[in-house]
């Protein structure tokens, strides 16, 4: 429905061509895709998007210039891909409510935000969207990840004796120093009371020592930057650990909780997840790393001949000056201007004509239609 309002409007600002220097373009629809529409405003948000993404990984403006070059000719591809894929999900019905919602609470539980309106607030303040636009991406996100999981990866199987194989012939890749395996959680005690966060740092060691879940101590009282991914750290060789955490955790058993360790930050609680001998490693111990190498090229060629398909069974148009770097072998996408489309005229006599022939036709049925048969029945 979208499309043909958008296109109504196009035939309407074509229809008054003695008035073309006070038209402006507020506007421009770049492709249809099924009952979805693309436009140049949507392309540029999403352009700016990648940036803004870039720069908070740390990208300086030589490295964000040289990925979105390389980016930039399938940034209308990448979009179409969504729609179909959002359009396939609603196809299916697949219901992803409930993931959005724990992945919003959970962004509320750990920027410690109690309230929905201030939380609602920090959204925009954060992304420059409002909270239904927010939660619609995030919807489509999840369900686009469905949808592949779903129609293409379940599909694709790696037995165990291929990631055996790789990790044979890859051997010397699998060779490793010793290393450590943490978790961290930061008591931060900058503005705050020193003695309540030291005592709050020895509560959270306690109870994570009992037996509580420490992803949900992370998530709580965490002021780390990694509180965000379960307060996960990279790996460490012995050499880069200080003394005081190679006493506390490096001879440690998985799952030891260490003792809150003062930093100028506040009070660090450390947990060991993992220690890496020297030496090679074992296939349990890369298996997963292995089975990622291998999945990735398997899989992307799967997922983009799905989108193909898809693509081949859509109504797809795409304007002039613009291409779809995923488009399907054969398929005719061009583009139909309606301000080109002929608008057809009746006259008021043939409109009184069409009327008066109906009511003739109600009178005299024409044979072989069902009113006929019916009162053809009814007269014998």
């Amino acid at each position: 429905m979208r499309v043909w309002i958008c296109a109504a409007l196009s035939v309407l600002a074509a229809a008054t061509p003695g008035r073309a220097a006070d038209i402006t373009t507020i506007e421009q629809i770049i492709a249809k895709v099924n009952g979805d529409i693309i436009t140049r405003t949507e392309l540029e948000r999403l352009r700016k998007q990648t940036e803004a993404e870039l720069r908070q990984r740390g990208a300086n403006p030589q490295q964000i210039a040289a990925v979105m070059k390389e980016r930039e000719a399938d940034t209308l591809r990448d979009r179409i891909d969504q729609l179909l894929l959002i359009q396939r999900g609603k196809d299916l019905n697949i219901n992803v409510d409930a993931e959005v919602s724990k992945y919003l609470a959970n962004i509320q539980l750990e920027n410690k935000i109690a309230d929905p309106e201030k939380f609602q607030a920090w959204i925009r303040e954060q992304t420059g969207m409002t909270f239904e636009d927010f939660r619609q991406e995030i919807k489509n996100s999840y369900l686009s990840q469905r949808v592949i999981g779903q129609e293409v990866a379940s599909k694709v199987n790696i037995p165990r004796s291929e990631i055996e194989a790789y990790y044979n012939e890859h051997k010397a890749e699998f060779v490793r120093k010793e290393r450590i395996f943490l978790r961290e959680i930061l008591i931060a005690t900058e503005g705050k009371d020193p003695v309540a966060m030291e005592k709050k740092a020895r509560d959270v060691a306690a109870r994570a020592r009992k037996g509580e879940r420490f992803s949900d101590l992370v998530r709580d009282n965490s002021d780390a930057a990694t509180a965000k991914g379960g307060g996960f750290l990279e790996p460490f060789e012995k050499e880069v650990l200080s003394a005081e955490i190679i006493a506390a955790t490096w001879d440690k058993p998985k799952g030891h909780v260490t003792d809150p360790l003062k930093v100028p930050a506040g009070w660090l609680i450390l947990r060991v997840e993992d220690h890496h001998k020297e030496g090679q490693a074992s296939l349990e111990e890369v298996e997963g790393e292995i089975r990622e190498r291998v999945y990735g090229p398997r899989i992307q060629p799967k997922v983009r001949e799905y989108l193909t398909q898809l693509r081949l069974e859509s109504f797809l148009e795409i304007r002039e000056g613009y291409i779809d770097t995923g488009a399907a072998p054969g398929k005719d996408t061009s583009w139909t201007d309606p301000a080109m489309l002929k608008p057809q005229t009746v006259t008021k006599e043939e409109v009184l004509n069409q009327s008066r022939r109906r009511r003739l036709l109600m009178i005299f049925p024409i044979p072989g239609t069902n009113v006929y048969d019916n009162r053809k029945s009814s007269s014998k």
